[in-house]
C-alpha cells in the first residue's frame, strides 16, 4: 500500500489520513537526535502497513537530515529490529 505520508515538523510528527482516520508517528528534535515517542494508527484502518510507512517516512527523514534516532515508542524499536539497514540509524 503506498499511503500518502505527510510531515508536518511544527507539530514534531510525520501523518497521514487513511479513510478520513488521521494517523501519526509523534517525534521531538534534541541536539541532532530524533525521538520518536509515539505512533498511532486508528483501529479502523490498522494491519494495512500505514504505521511501517509513518516510521519509514520518518527515518527516511532523519537518514537525509543527518539526524540520529532514539526509538523511544516501542512499535519504533520493533520496525528498526526488523529493518537492520536502519541500525546505523540509532543514537
Amino acid at each position: 500500500m503506498a499511503t500518502a505520508v505527510h510531515h508536518q515538523p511544527e507539530r514534531g510528527r510525520f501523518e497521514a489520513r487513511v479513510d478520513g482516520h488521521l494517523c501519526v508517528a509523534d517525534y521531538r528534535l534534541d541536539a541532532g537526535v530524533m525521538h520518536m515517542t509515539h505512533t498511532e494508527v486508528h483501529p479502523a484502518v490498522r494491519g494495512q502497513g500505514i504505521a511501517a510507512e509513518l516510521v519509514a517516512a520518518a527515518l527516511a527523514h532523519a537518514r537525509e537530515s543527518g539526524l540520529k534516532v532514539d526509538p523511544v515508542c516501542s512499535y519504533v524499536r520493533a520496525y528498526l529490529r526488523r529493518h537492520p539497514q536502519c541500525q546505523d540509524l540509532l543514537a
